[in-house]
């Protein structure tokens, strides 16, 4: 291997090995791991198994042909790391189930039987047809249940007027990097450093660098790899029926009287620190005792008052009105209104004509 071919080899398994570091750091260092912090260890594990055979078929072809296999065991287990990350994440698990580890069985013992029975080095055709092509058809089926559960996510992204948490945003930007790695692999058109595997591997390195950044720099990732003992300590004081009653009557109060509603930039802690609660008991009140979300909550006032305005006014617009309670674009309020009422606006208003002839 000449000087050139060292450098290039370095700075593609740079990203490998550092995907190693992070995800068995994350799996058996880190204190107080989270539910979510266990299967992105996983996935960086997985991952850079996948990188690391590919550059070893790229500059060693002549070693033996556990590496190969070692590295596609990896690859089975990419799929479901992504998406029980995403799950686990969006859904504050604290818990891994037991479908979960058994679907890590079965892909583990899957790969250690094909192994034994017809190993890389006698058969190298059938892990490269089959056994290869099964494992991808697997990671788009995972990709796609993770895409899926990201939906509200990126309906936000596109929606005027949404905000998508830090969250969820770094949620996207692992479930984006995982399409993109695989994506370079396969194309020839990412074969511009001599050949796509290495390209996928320099490709890996700038996705594991960029997102390690945003997971360093955001604040509020603590509640998504740190620790679950947060949710754990919250989800054991439960807010008893009868102080859910008097902050529910309090919070009901304290938004109608000062018509925070009206403020398009409400947010959840500037209403928790009005009420002298935390974020996170406003949270749970919302969530666990009155079954909405903060969003929802809130535009239930602004439609109830979007009503008042139609009813009262007949002479103001629609899209004004949207503005004058609280949302600050016409979408957003045509979208709330319809799924409060289950009619549209406009529809709500031709129907009071009717009624009042």
């Amino acid at each position: 291997m000449g000087l050139g071919q060292q450098i290039l080899f370095f700075f593609s398994a740079l990203g490998a090995f550092n995907g190693l570091i992070i995800g068995t750091y994350l799996l058996l260092f880190k204190k107080q791991k989270s539910v979510p912090a266990y299967f992105l260890g996983l996935l960086l594990l997985s991952i850079s198994l996948k990188i690391s055979k590919s550059l070893l078929y790229y500059f060693y072809p002549s070693l033996p042909g556990i590496y190969i296999q070692i590295g596609i065991l990896g690859s089975s287990l990419a799929g479901p790391s992504l998406f029980y990350f995403i799950r686990s994440a969006l859904a504050q698990s604290t818990k891994i189930t037991a479908l979960q580890k058994a679907n890590y069985l079965f892909w583990i013992s899957a790969i250690i039987i094909v192994s034994l029975i017809a190993p890389y080095s006698k058969l190298p055709d059938i892990w490269e047809n089959y056994i290869g092509r099964i494992i991808s058809i697997q990671f788009t089926i995972y990709i796609l249940c993770a895409t899926w559960l990201l939906k509200d996510v990126f309906i936000k992204l596109f929606t005027k007027g949404e905000k998508a948490s830090t969250s969820e945003l770094l949620l996207v930007s692992v479930l984006i990097g995982n399409i993109i790695v695989p994506t370079v692999f396969k194309l020839p058109v990412f074969s511009f450093f001599n050949g796509s595997c290495i390209s996928g591997a320099l490709f890996f390195s700038l996705v594991l660098y960029f997102n390690t950044f945003l997971f360093i720099t955001k604040r509020k990732t603590d509640d998504l790899l740190s620790t679950g003992q947060q949710a754990i300590r919250y989800a054991n004081k439960k807010i008893s029926l009868e102080q859910a009653m008097v902050l529910t009557e309090k919070l009901e109060k304290l938004i109608l009287e000062e018509e925070l509603y009206k403020n398009p930039d409400l947010k959840l802690n500037d209403l928790s620190k009005k009420m002298n609660i935390s974020g996170h008991q406003l949270s749970q009140l919302l969530n666990d005792n009155l079954g909405k979300s903060f969003a929802a909550y809130i535009n239930g006032f602004r439609i109830n008052e979007a009503c008042k305005l139609i009813i009262n006014d007949k002479s103001i617009k629609l899209e004004a009105i949207g503005y004058e309670v609280g949302f600050n674009s016409k979408s957003t309020f045509y979208t709330a209104f319809k799924k409060h009422k289950q009619t549209t606006p406009t529809l709500y208003k031709e129907q009071l004509a009717v009624a009042t002839l």
